[in-house]
């Protein structure tokens, strides 16, 4: 019975391991791609919601839930004919939430992966997101 009990146990730690993920995270940026927003969560409350754009057609944004890899003030992309992308942060490979000037396309799909935001949002993120420490921020992205 102890080991059965330590098994069943053991096997709920594993299963809401990764449920706690984006739970334990001080901060969590949320990208709902089928409302074209993102949900700004500071220690479970409500901070900001923002348009944004995500992959359009031809493109995907990656679903999922991410760590920042790394963060720059200004990036440019070595992809897209040196494309600014300022307050970049980098969740998957070269995919970023990053600021735009497009801000006339948000609310819907434009980009070519990347989560774009108004630069001045983007600023408020990665400030935020400096703030709590990378380690402690969280990028879930769904549909």
């Amino acid at each position: 019975m102890g080991k059965l009990l330590g098994a069943i146990t053991l096997s709920i730690a594993i299963v809401l391991s990764g449920v706690s993920t984006s739970l334990a995270a001080k901060l969590v940026a949320y990208v709902d791609i089928s409302s074209q927003t993102m949900t700004v969560k500071k220690n479970g409350k409500t901070m900001h919601r923002w348009k944004v754009s995500t992959g359009r057609k031809g493109y995907r944004t990656p679903h999922g839930t991410y760590s920042p890899k790394r963060m720059h003030k200004m990036w440019y992309s070595r992809k897209y004919d040196n494309s600014p992308m300022p307050y970049s942060i980098f969740f998957r490979g070269g995919y970023a939430i990053h600021g735009t000037n497009y801000v006339s396309r948000l609310g819907r799909v434009a980009s070519h992966g990347c989560v774009r935001l108004k630069t001045a949002n983007a600023k408020r993120l990665y400030d935020l997101t400096r703030q709590v420490g990378a380690r402690n921020m969280r990028v879930v992205i769904k549909h």
